[in-house]
């Protein structure tokens, strides 16, 4: 039988057969896909081929098979540094969910998300969320930081759970799509996903007082068929994202306004950064780069963790200050 895998919780795996059945599966054995060392062998969006096991007085499946991927988002293990993790695969829209300071999502961290999906090409599209809360001075970075990534090519939208504001274009886009939900815990995935189609009745928590930060309610990623004929992935909530084996040649050509310049520069192998007449170092001077960007680029070179929170600005500081 083939499925598609619906809910991963680490060792069991809800699989939708190609007759719309559920099904209870594990798998068999080590499965090792193209040399990545993952610490989930099978991820949610996988096509599988899966055998029955009627043995047991429960109907059971055994995953034999995982099909080739057209693509996958993937992280830095958390607590295994140099193991990654698969959060899902054969994605069609990636919708980052960004909100200004409840909790703060850092430019750094929706750079990495952007990054990440260039190298694995998946389309990405940044959500605003929460937009009712906003204050004059929320507003005005919220609408600085959609002039940025506007400019650069990625689709925005501006989006009220509570007020209903932007669901209907979010849908239109979703349609007829596999779509994943991703951002730090607490910028609202599960309110927004319970927004769009409503009976689902996802947990949701509110943001804690002390840190500003979201508190875990997802804690596997798991994929709903939705009324108007799309999937949604919903994720756990991400503090950090580590980027995976990218060479330092290669991260520039992921951020696309680095990219439409690389030919300018003197060197081939230019990585932006002391090298004389470099197109995009030029570019940064003239205000035709945002810092915010060149500064997340130059952690990702120096492999430094996600530990400078940068505003829209470029400004940042130490989280831990």
């Amino acid at each position: 039988m083939t499925g598609i895998v619906y809910k991963s919780t680490g060792s069991w795996y809800t699989v939708k057969s190609d007759t719309n059945e559920f099904f209870e599966c594990r798998i068999k054995g080590k499965f090792r896909m193209k040399g990545i060392k993952s610490t989930n062998p099978v991820a949610v969006g996988d096509k599988v081929d899966f055998e029955l096991d009627t043995t047991s007085d429960t109907v059971t499946g055994v995953i034999t098979t995982i099909h080739d991927r057209k693509n996958y988002l993937i992280r830095k293990s958390v607590n295994l540094s140099k193991q990654v993790h698969i959060i899902a695969a054969n994605i069609d829209l990636l919708f980052i969910l960004v909100t200004i300071d409840n909790p703060v999502t850092t430019t750094s961290f929706i750079d990495r998300l952007l990054v990440t999906a260039e190298a694995y090409d998946i389309e990405a599209v940044l959500i605003f969320n929460k937009v009712d809360t906003f204050s004059e001075e929320t507003l005005n970075e919220q609408l600085y930081l959609q002039y940025i990534y506007d400019k650069i090519g990625y689709k925005c939208m501006r989006v009220s759970a509570v007020e209903g504001k932007g669901l209907e274009a979010l849908k239109e886009l979703m349609k007829d799509k596999v779509s994943m939900f991703t951002g730090h815990s607490g910028v609202g995935k599960s309110t927004l996903v319970n927004a769009l189609e409503v009976g689902l009745n996802l947990k949701t928590k509110e943001i804690s007082e002390q840190h500003q930060q979201g508190q875990h309610t997802t804690t596997f990623a798991e994929m709903y068929d939705l009324s108007f004929n799309a999937k949604i992935i919903d994720t756990p909530g991400i503090r950090g994202f580590g980027i995976v084996d990218m060479e330092p040649q290669e991260v520039g050509d992921y951020f696309p306004e680095f990219f439409k310049l690389k030919d300018q520069c003197k060197f081939n192998n230019c990585l932006h950064r002391e090298e004389p007449h470099c197109a995009v170092k030029d570019a940064l001077e003239n205000d035709e780069i945002f810092w915010s960007r060149y500064k997340s680029y130059t952690q990702i070179l120096d492999g430094d963790e996600e530990t400078y929170r940068t505003d829209a600005y470029g400004n940042g500081k130490n989280q831990e200050e």
